[in-house]
């Protein structure tokens, strides 16, 4: 009888029956939001559900993701950095070997449901897209950032990417009312198994075009069409939000639902009216995302790039606080699968580290070395305690050596005075860097392998 009850566990039969103790997952994940858009880091835009949010949960003061979006959407889909899987740069071709233990892989094989409801970008094809990596229902682009209103991806063979479940469909109505209506509905649509909801939505990714009922709400002293868009555009995702939290606090679920909010990566100044999106009529004018008080922007390995606004909620556990400790994006499937009871079969790789300690306040996250690299390779950074070291290739090739604790703004290259540290950093990063494409290579060789 034991021996029968001890089989039944490691099966995974016993598993439901512990999902009250384990929590539900939403990951939200805003797109080309600035570390300042918000108002609780002093943004122009009232986001009162994001400020409750940060109020009540706990602040990560230093979260990094990467400096855009599909290198911060693998890592987090596989605790790894993106460089291992060759991604750097927004990636249509497919990112993931196919036999990859996804997060949505892992939570699924202990009960969980999982569901995306928003940007894939890390495979634009059907055939590529998230239901063939572990997540039971999946709503929205499979491309990149969509125009708002068509919901069109750059003119070419992804163009049209609006799907549910794989099969391209043709909706009416804003893009980010779409996204959040379906987030709700899948949240009231629950049973008792516990489960991950990942959304990442597209705001505030250009182009923009917002409702006139958003419009009409953004406060008077910010002038301009784009800039008006774009608050609008930012009001609009905190609404969203509050109504993600509603549903679970509709459903009796909110108490025991850990809720992520980040963003891809740093906020963007670039014109809005891309002309490589089919026409939405959207207002010309750049961007105006706002970092501060960071130096650089999307696409860049300062501050600016990587380091975004990000909130923790589960009333159940947390208290309200704040984490001053770095956390990396690929932090986040090993701390999720760690609260879900999820035990690796095998060495996962995993890059990221279980914060789950440090979010429960029991002990401090400890110091490791955080590694970047840019679009294209062209440029990597690592990051080791207070020291950060940017190595720049090609014709700009140069090293830049900061000290964050007494530059956060990184103002002040060191490297000409600190050599010992530059090549302290430089072999952190050379062995990092000895990793890069490893998981592609593995990919190739099992497709090889089987040919």
């Amino acid at each position: 009888m034991r021996t029968s009850l001890l089989c039944l566990f490691l099966l995974g039969a016993a598993l439901p029956l512990l999902s009250a103790e384990r929590p539900n997952f939403v990951f939200i994940m805003a797109d080309d939001l600035g570390y300042a858009d918000v108002a609780f880091h002093g943004g122009n835009a009232p986001t009162p559900h994001l400020d409750r949010i940060a109020r009540q949960g706990v602040e990560l003061a230093q979260h990094y993701v990467a400096p855009v979006c599909s290198p911060t959407r693998s890592a987090l889909m596989t605790g790894r950095f993106w460089s291992r899987f060759g991604v750097t740069s927004p990636q249509n071709e497919r990112a993931l070997p196919w036999d990859t233990v996804t997060l949505p892989v892992a939570l699924k094989s202990v009960g969980y449901d999982t569901c995306l409801v928003g940007k894939w970008h890390l495979g634009s094809k059907p055939d590529w897209g998230p239901n063939h990596f572990g997540f039971d229902h999946s709503y929205g682009s499979l491309a990149g950032g969509v125009s708002p209103w068509n919901h069109c991806y750059k003119q070419g063979p992804y163009v049209k990417t609006w799907h549910r479940n794989g099969q391209l469909i043709t909706e009416t109505g804003h893009v980010t009312d779409l996204l959040a209506a379906e987030a709700v509905r899948w949240i009231e649509s629950r049973t008792a198994r516990p489960f991950f909801l990942y959304v990442p939505f597209t705001a505030v990714h250009l182009p923009l075009k917002e409702p006139e009922e958003w419009l009409a709400r953004v406060p008077k002293e910010i002038t301009g069409d784009v800039p008006r868009h774009y608050a609008a555009s930012v009001m609009h995702l905190d609404d969203a939000v509050g109504r993600i939290v509603a549903a679970l606090e509709k459903t009796g679920r909110r108490q025991n639902t850990l809720l992520v909010f980040t963003s891809d990566n740093g906020g963007s100044t670039v014109e809005n009216n891309d002309l490589k999106y089919p026409d939405d009529n959207c207002p010309n004018g750049r961007l105006v995302g706002n970092n501060s008080p960071w130096r650089g922007q999307k696409g860049s390995l300062y501050e600016g790039g990587i380091h975004v606004a990000a909130v923790v909620e589960w009333p159940a556990r947390l208290k309200p606080g704040r984490i001053d400790a770095p956390i990396h994006i690929a932090d986040w499937m090993p701390t999720l699968a760690s609260l879900a009871g999820y035990v690796p079969p095998k060495d996962l790789k995993w890059d990221g580290v279980n914060a789950s300690a440090a979010l429960l306040g029991r002990a401090p996250l400890a110091p490791r070395p955080l590694y970047w690299a840019a679009p294209g390779f062209r440029a990597r950074a690592v990051r080791d305690g207070d020291w950060k070291l940017i190595a720049t290739e090609g014709k700009k090739k140069a090293i830049e050596l900061f000290n964050l604790a007494d530059d956060p703004t990184e103002q002040q290259n060191l490297a000409g005075a600190q050599p010992g540290k530059v090549a302290e950093l430089l072999g952190t990063l050379a062995r990092r860097a000895e990793r890069d494409r490893d998981a592609v290579a593995s990919d190739e060789e099992r497709k090889n392998s089987r040919q």
